[in-house]
């Protein structure tokens, strides 16, 4: 269903258990400033502030490089587009510029085609945002030389540029792309800890140490500052140390899935498979809702992703053999 699901491994949970906690409000929770400095150097960035969700990251960094009357360029499957409930606009009075990318990927030249000329009837573009890997896309990744040319561009027209990097460690570990390179474009990125990560809660938000003291403000006014949060953040920092190199495993069986799908005749599209999302329609003579229910009585979760698509998303409470009664399942549906 979602990577969204998983548990805090025992090694994970004795972790939290043992931290060192203070009041994070006051920045007095040693655990908690030290995952925000751990991710900031890993990003080559001066700081970092802890939230519990990717949401709420992305929502602050909307915040913090817009006005009222500006606009936000994006792709239009994009995750502040479509699944934080609007509030670019009820957060920061803003507009969104929707392009239709290819896997919820843009393009340099879509970018610069999208930017509004300065007239006093058209809002002011102000804001690039990014998402990687892309959710509503197929779990696509975009590579660092499709992300500097969009980079110049934000230079070009004086726009900032946002990384929405929930699943960003599921590419990186494909790409073998670097943080620091990463750090380097963006001018504030948001990674989510709860996803393949496995942590049970928390996202951050990674920029300069001017634009996180700005972040901290909004965090408060938003509802998201945290006392003891130092349990959750051993949890992060767990996660970041030991959780990272087996998302490879995760995007195998994904593209593992992805190709027995290919074979099956109900099957009319598999979006291509690149990390641990997968995608695909069926047939429409097959109600979506019905073979979902196929799946679930078979222990299988999935989600409805359109009119006609699923979505299965692998992580690491899904082992080689559920992958393989998985497979076994798909063939009988057939």
């Amino acid at each position: 269903m979602s990577d969204t699901v998983t548990k805090p491994t025992s090694a994970m949970r004795e972790a939290m258990m043992n931290a060192e906690v203070g009041d994070d409000v006051f920045g007095e929770d040693p655990t908690v400033n030290a995952l925000e400095s751990k991710a900031a150097k890993m990003f080559g960035k001066e700081a970092a502030v802890f939230c519990p969700s990717g949401t709420m990251t992305n929502q602050i960094a909307i915040n913090l490089h817009t006005q009222k009357l500006d606009e936000v360029i994006c792709d239009h499957f994009s995750h502040i587009y479509l699944y934080e409930t609007g509030g670019y606009a009820a957060n920061s009075g803003v507009a969104i510029n929707l392009i239709e990318g290819r896997y919820g990927k843009i393009t340099a030249d879509q970018v610069e085609a999208a930017v509004k000329s300065e007239f006093d009837w058209l809002p002011h573009s102000a804001l690039v945002v990014l998402e990687n890997t892309a959710n509503k896309g197929g779990g696509s990744i975009y590579r660092l030389k499709e992300l500097k040319p969009i980079r110049k561009i934000c230079q070009k027209y004086e726009m900032k540029l946002h990384l929405d990097g929930a699943r960003l460690f599921n590419g990186l570990v494909e790409t073998k792309e670097s943080t620091k390179d990463y750090g380097s474009l963006f001018d504030t990125i948001s990674i989510c800890l709860s996803k393949g990560l496995g942590a049970p809660v928390g996202s951050l938000l990674i920029g300069s140490r001017q634009e996180i003291l700005k972040a901290r403000r909004f965090r408060k006014v938003m509802g998201g500052g945290m006392r003891q949060a130092g349990f959750l953040a051993a949890a992060g920092i767990y996660a970041l140390d030991h959780h990272v190199e087996r998302l490879t495993i995760d995007n195998q069986h994904a593209k593992i899935l992805g190709e027995v799908l290919e074979e099956m005749p109900y099957v009319t599209e598999v979006k291509p498979v690149e990390s641990n999302i997968l995608i695909f329609d069926i047939d429409q003579k097959r109600s979506v809702p019905e073979f979902l229910k196929l799946l679930d009585a078979q222990g299988i979760k999935a989600v409805q992703f359109g009119p006609n698509s699923i979505r299965f998303v692998t992580h690491m409470e899904v082992n080689e053999m559920m992958i393989a009664r998985t497979i076994d399942t798909l063939k009988k549906l057939g």
